[in-house]
Formats: C-alpha cells, structure tokens, sequence
C-alpha cells in the first residue's frame, strides 16, 4: 500500500464527544472550554455553566441532552456536540453524529466500562464515524497503560493505537509521554504541561511502545515498513502524515490519556484534533453528498427555548446560510430568523455561517431534527435516515388541572420535536394519552421539563394493560325488548346462538333466518347491538375470539325500529355471555433482550421471575460477547423490566418487543385486574 496525504485539514470541524455514563465527556468538553478561552474557569460536574447547563441536568448531574459549544483554537473555529452517555439519553447523539466530522470517545481504564465502551463504538462503526479514544482519569488507573489497551480493544473493530503512555512518579501519574514526539510533559493542574527529559527507566518503555506504534501504522505504509525492518529512523513528519491519514480512513483508533478534571492532556488532544481530524469536505464524503453550488445543512438538535422560539441546530455542510435565507425540507420552505452560535445556553448572532460551520437557525418552524436542508429550488433526499428506537418504558400522563390540557397537548409536541425518541399514544379504549421513552429517567426528565420549563404540573400512573376476554362454551339465549309508553311503541326480538373461537379469530357475526321473522333492514341493528356490548363483557373487558349467529326473533311491523333491534341484541348477549364460562386473556409480548454474555444467566433470570417463557438465546450477531435472549412474557410484567434488566447488566440492556398471542389468565392475578378494572370504572 502507498503513502496517504496526512496534511492538516482546514476550515471549521464539529466534534462529537461521546462515551460511557459518567466517563467525564462534560467535564472535558468544560476543560476544552477553559483551554481554548472560551470560559474562565471549568465548572465541576453537575454546577452547569456550559455543559449540563439545563436544570433537570443539574439535579441529576448527568447529561440528559446534547450540549454544543463553539470555540477556536489556534487559528481553527471547532464546534463541541458533548452527547449523553447513558441508554436512556443516546438517541441525543445519532443525528449529531451524521453530521460531525470525528467522534472524542472518552472512557475510563474501568472493566465495568466495557460494554457501554463497546455500544458506543459499535455505533460509530455503524455510521462510519472516525474516532479517537480520551483515555480519561488516567491518576485513578490501577493497571499498566497498555494492560488497560488489552482489555479495551475486543470493544473496537479497528486497532487501538496509543499515542501517549503515562510518566509515573512513586506509582503516581505525574504527566505522559508522547510516542510520535518522543517527549515527556509534565502535568500541571488547569495549565499547559511542562517538557521534561525522558529518564533512562523511561526511555526503554518510550522505545518499546513506540515500535508499536509504528509497526502499527506500518500495516498501512509500505514505506514505513521498509524503514522499520532495515532498521531506518521515519521521518517525524511522516510519522504525522500515518496518523492523520489512519484515523480518517478509520484503520485506527488513537488513544490519548489525561483527566479531564484536572486540565491534564487538553492541549495534546486540541493539537491531535486540530491536525488529524477530518474536515467538513470528508464528512460530505461519507455522506454521499457532492458540492453542487448551493447551501446544505443537516439538522442535528431542535431547541425550543424560553423567549427566543424554535432554534434549530445545523451543520452547513456546502455553500453558505444567512438571516433570511429561504430553506427547503422535502416541500416544506422556511426562512432563517436569525442565525447563531452556541456556548451552552449563550447565544452569539452572527451574519453569515459558511461551510463546516455549526449554527443555530432561528424559526424554522416545518423543520425537524435529522432533516436535510437545501437552498435548491428541488427537494434533496434526506441525507441520513434518523429512525427513534422502540420505546421500553411508558407512563400514563394527565395534567393536574383540566385546564392545563389544551397546553400539556401543545408543550408535548415541542418536546417531541426536540426529542424525537419520545413517543406519544392515544389510546381511545381507556382514555389514556400514554408518553413513551427509553427508560424511567428519561420520562421522569421529561416530566421535569412539563414542570419546570412548561409550567404543567401533571400526573403519571402506569398505563392500562389491554386485557380482553373470551368464552370457554356456547349458549343460545333470546333478547327481547319491548316498550309501550304512548304512540309508537318499542319492539325487538332476536335469538343468538354465541360459541367460542379458536385464539385470534376475532370476531364473527352470521344469521340465518328465514321467512322473514327478523326483516333484513334490522339484521345490521342487531349486530351494531351485539358489537356495543362486546366493548365490555362480564368481566369488565373487551371480548375477543367469538361467533354470534341470528337464528331467530320476530318483529312489529309498527313498534319494531332499528334502536329496538340493538338494544334486543345487547339484552340477549348480556344473558348469554355469563352463561359461556367467561375468562380473562391477558396479552403476551415475544421480547429479544440484547445483554452482555457475562449477564445472560441473570437476565434469564429475570425474565422467567416475571412468567417468562424463556424460547432460547444465541450471539448477537456482530458484537463480540454479546448474547440475544428470546422470550414469551405476559405485558403486565414488562411494565418496569427495563430498570430492572439494566441493573443486571451496568446500564447497557436494551430490548425488542412485539404482541405475540392472547392467554388465559385465571386465579389471583386475573381478581387483580378485574378488581382494579372495576375501580377505575
């Protein structure tokens, strides 16, 4: 293989920061902050300056939301997109990072990191994402730095290359070496390191994992690897020139180290960034997108804020945008109102953004998070197909006080457009508007911001499961209603035969009379009558899985109507279904939990604890110790299965969920449900 081109791409970048909860990502992108001037000091986690600035961010002190910071460093303007670590919030960083050109993963030499590690790096291997790993709060590490590589890289497809090792003193961390330099710093705490002579006992580890390094880099450079086995000193430059090009054509992962909380190894990582990332043109590249003159931007965050409107979020990926720039989403055109950079919560209004620049544009009201934007006159295929995971977890949500129902309506359609893993259903049989999400954080947050930020005390429960009943016997039973109160009367008369069906059959309605004893314009009647009431049967449920034959009845030709029709056939099921031994159905749900492979026995477990048919488990294809678990589990027990999954399994279970079949539930728990069923009634 020949020589790439290492040289430094120019223009702005957007960088996601992505990673394991509580890996550090918001304290580095502060760090980066306080380095490059952007702020005066970093803020410790949870305090909320610029990263985790909102208050449901605060009071949990974690990331609930992507936060984006614009700042420059050298002569190079760099857009930080610092996207939460844990499941609930992930979707937050799907559509940053189809725009971003490279992705700072930080990380932890933690071994309970591993599996979050490992779903963060799968994404990126998914989307094509070049990447490089921050090694973070390197003076906690209880392991030599390359032991702390083997035990990272079954994470990563790519190779794992290290690029610093650590310089001890009496067992501390004390600052690093850089292999490509082959120089030692000094930490010093919020500032710039200090350069230091690599010791003797130093040099021999500096030489070893270097020639790593290099045989690393080699598997990419013919070169490189004719100077390495004649024994040739490389270039430093070309050196670089491997670096850069490894890490944009994604044959390698460059691991850096430092902390984060500290200030340590800031500099070296704005340097290896500045020098080795991609550039807007490359993430065009990956995208498919050719520059054809005119402007176009991928949204990558909507943001309703308090005073100033609807903010979307948007990487110009060609040509430029400015205030009142008409944009096309599919064949909706809004204009810019507006245009700004982000620090946070601050907003900056600028003129103009260009190419590889990261805006907010101000009311594009038919716009939502993941669209392509264009100036063309013709639509442009969307650039990315950004499609919300299955929800896990849902809660039934009301506001407080009636009147606040008009505006919980409206505040949870800018919520979803900011969130678009939130889902929301109507469901007419109960009556419950029912909020989807990714696990009970995320919909507690959500409430939160109903709260806080809208002003909409609500109430929440769990939603209504969708019992249904069914009958174990046949009966034939007659209808008769008969009213006389002065003029016309009310008559109607009908004989049913009612049967059970097999499972899944639904519902059938059939007659068979003869010689006109029902006329015909009255058989829909009695048929919506018998419909009405299978909406609610003896127990207190819809029913399911039964015939209803007309067989018989007789009418007046004067009192008989198509009301007196209905109401004869709710009177003959009323009697009859009591009659066929009625029984409760609960539905049952097939479930593919996807868990690390050291947690499978648990989550068997677990499921089996909840009535769970356990139908077998196998690997997940394409992920490195991972298992997929199949299962049968009754709907009422996965209600808060996810919490308890992810607790299994360090906070990385997720699952899939599908209606697979109605069964019969009898004994305690069917008196639950008709109990609580009769007490909401």
């Amino acid at each position: 293989m020949g020589k790439r081109s290492g040289e430094r791409s120019r223009g702005p970048k957007c960088i996601a920061i992505v990673g394991p909860f509580a890996s550090g990502k918001t304290t580095l992108l502060e760090a980066i902050l306080e380095r490059t001037g952007a702020i005066m000091k970093q803020a410790s986690t949870g305090s909320g300056t610029v990263g985790d600035h909102s208050a449901e961010a605060r009071a949990h002190q974690m990331s609930v939301e992507a936060n984006i910071a614009t700042t420059g460093f050298l002569d190079e303007s760099i857009t930080f997109v610092d996207c939460p670590g844990s499941i609930e919030f992930a979707h937050e960083a799907d559509p940053v990072l189809a725009a971003a050109d490279m992705a700072i993963v930080v990380t932890e030499p933690d071994e309970k990191k591993i599996a979050a590690l490992q779903l963060t790096l799968h994404r990126l291997d998914e989307l094509g994402i070049p990447r490089m790993i921050f090694l973070n709060k390197i003076e906690h590490a209880t392991m030599g730095v390359r032991d702390m590589l083997k035990m990272l890289q079954p994470t990563s497809d790519t190779p794992l290359l290290l690029r610093q090792i650590p310089l001890r003193k009496d067992g501390i961390v004390i600052g690093s070496i850089d292999l490509a330099l082959e120089r030692a710093y000094i930490y010093r705490e919020h500032a710039s390191s200090e350069i230091a002579p690599i010791s003797d006992d130093d040099r021999a580890r500096e030489v070893e994992a270097r020639f790593s390094m290099l045989e690393t880099l080699a598997d990419h450079d013919d070169r490189l690897m004719e100077q390495l086995l004649e024994e040739i000193e490389p270039p430093r430059d070309a050196i670089f020139d491997d670096l850069a090009a490894d890490l944009r054509e994604g044959t390698v992962t460059p691991v850096l180290i430092g902390s984060a909380e500290k200030g340590n190894g800031i500099l070296r990582l704005l340097k290896a960034i500045r020098h080795d990332s991609p550039d807007v043109e490359a993430t065009r590249e990956r995208l498919g997108l050719k520059d054809a003159g005119e402007a176009v931007l991928q949204v990558m965050k909507t943001i309703h804020t308090p005073h100033g409107g609807k903010l979307s979020v948007s990487r110009v990926l060609c040509g430029s945008v400015g205030d009142g720039t008409e944009l096309r989403s599919g064949n909706t055109v809004d204009k810019v109102s507006g245009l700004y950079t982000l620090l946070g919560r601050e907003q900056t209004k600028v003129a103009k953004a260009e190419a590889g620049e990261t805006v907010a544009l101000g009311k594009l009201e038919g716009v939502r998070t993941g669209d392509t934007l264009t100036t063309a006159k013709a639509p442009l295929a969307p650039l990315i197909a950004l499609e919300s995971p299955q929800a896990v977890y849902s809660v039934a949500v009301h506001p407080s006080e009636r009147k606040d129902e008009a505006k919980l309506s409206l505040a949870l359609q800018k919520l979803i457009e900011e969130d678009p893993s939130l889902g929301l259903e109507q469901r007419q049989e109960t009556g419950e508007t029912v909020l989807c999400g990714q696990g009970e954080m995320h919909l507690r947050v959500t409430r939160e911001r109903l709260e806080g930020k809208y002003q909409i005390p609500v109430d929440t429960a769990a939603p209504s499961v969708a019992y249904r009943e069914t009958i174990r016997k046949g009966a034939t039973r007659r209808g008769r209603h008969k009213k006389q109160s002065g003029g016309h009367g009310q008559f109607g008369d009908v004989v049913l035969d009612i049967r059970p069906l097999p499972r899944g059959s639904g519902f059938e309605f059939t007659d068979t009379i003869t010689g006109g004893v029902v006329p015909k314009q009255y058989i829909p009647s009695v048929e919506t009558g018998v419909r009405d009431f299978l909406k609610s049967g003896p127990l207190g449920f819809p029913v399911i899985d039964l015939a209803v034959n007309l067989a018989d009845g007789s009418y007046h030709s004067v009192d008989s109507s198509d009301m007196a029709f209905q109401l004869a056939g709710r009177l003959a099921m009323k009697e009859g279904l009591g009659e066929c031994s009625p029984v409760l159905l609960e539905p049952v749900l097939r479930i593919e939990v996807y868990t690390p492979s050291d947690a499978t026995a648990r989550i068997t477990a677990i499921l089996s604890q909840r009535r769970g048919q356990i139908l077998g488990f196998d690997a997940r294809p394409g992920w490195s110790g991972w298992d997929v678990v199949q299962a049968t589990v009754p709907a009422s027990e996965t209600g808060d299965l996810i919490i308890e999954l992810r607790s299994a399994t360090a906070g990385v279970a997720s699952y899939r969920a599908s209606f697979d079949h109605m069964a019969e539930l009898t004994g305690r728990l069917a008196d639950a449900a008709m109990n609580a069923q009769g007490k909401a009634a």
